[in-house]
């Protein structure tokens, strides 16, 4: 069984739905701390031709609890707004109508756990893209929390019976081949090759939301690009 685990992240980029579907399993790691500075209650779109930013409200956001501790700020006016700066933002995309009654529903659940409805956001669009990965959520599995880094994965590995364990690049420079191969659970990383798609006449810009890629893209081309990734 291809594992991967990841912190529960809104409206993630490509990349992030590349190791989703790379996995049998994907664990989503919603009680760990809650960086404020990361992708867990924000991302990107594009806007005539800049980055914006689009967020979701916290009560009280802080790094000393952890994600599923957390309550989102529910606020009609603020999701209106959200939504009026998608519809400005992608009302002339090949996929609009396919994608934005998909968007809405997630924008006005009124689920007040950030982990909660993160989970329920990534069920969508893992469900409009056809994908068949098994979600699911760490903080109700029963293994030793206590555990740092590498040796917590290790552990949700064996919890699991995990046999080959993928991460995020960027878990480079944190986890050593070697160690997992030790343990009897290989260790790949997964790198997103080099992908471009027509964003109106703007030049490309990459890394956004994956709003942006499934309004310019079918959801067959969005299953291509999901498949355009290099294990190393």
């Amino acid at each position: 069984m291809k594992l991967g685990i990841m912190q529960p992240y809104y409206f993630p980029y490509l990349g992030y739905f590349q190791l989703m579907n790379a996995v049998d399993t994907f664990v989503i790691l919603d009680d760990v701390q809650f960086v404020k500075r990361g992708w867990i209650h924000r991302n990107r779109i594009l806007l005539e031709g800049d980055v914006k930013h689009i967020h979701m409200k916290i009560d009280h956001m802080t790094q000393h609890r952890q994600i599923c501790e957390h309550n989102r700020l529910i606020d009609p006016t603020h999701d209106r707004y959200q939504l009026r700066l998608l519809t400005h933002a992608y009302k002339n995309a090949p996929y609009y109508e396919d994608v934005m009654p998909m968007i809405e529903r997630i924008m006005k659940d009124k689920e007040p756990n950030v982990a909660v409805y993160l989970e329920r956001l990534l069920v969508e669009v893992r469900d409009y893209l056809g994908l068949d990965t098994k979600l699911l959520v760490a903080s109700s599995l029963d293994y030793d929390k206590s555990l740092k880094r590498e040796h917590l994965v290790m552990e949700v590995c064996r919890y699991l019976n995990t046999d080959h364990y993928i991460n995020a690049i960027g878990g480079q420079a944190l986890y050593e081949k070697e160690m997992f191969e030790k343990s009897g659970v290989p260790l790949d990383f997964i790198k997103m090759n080099q992908i471009e798609y027509p964003q109106y006449h703007h030049p490309f810009m990459a890394d956004l939301s994956i709003i942006d890629v499934m309004m310019f893209n079918s959801k067959e081309q969005t299953r291509d690009l999901l498949d355009a990734y290099t294990l190393i």
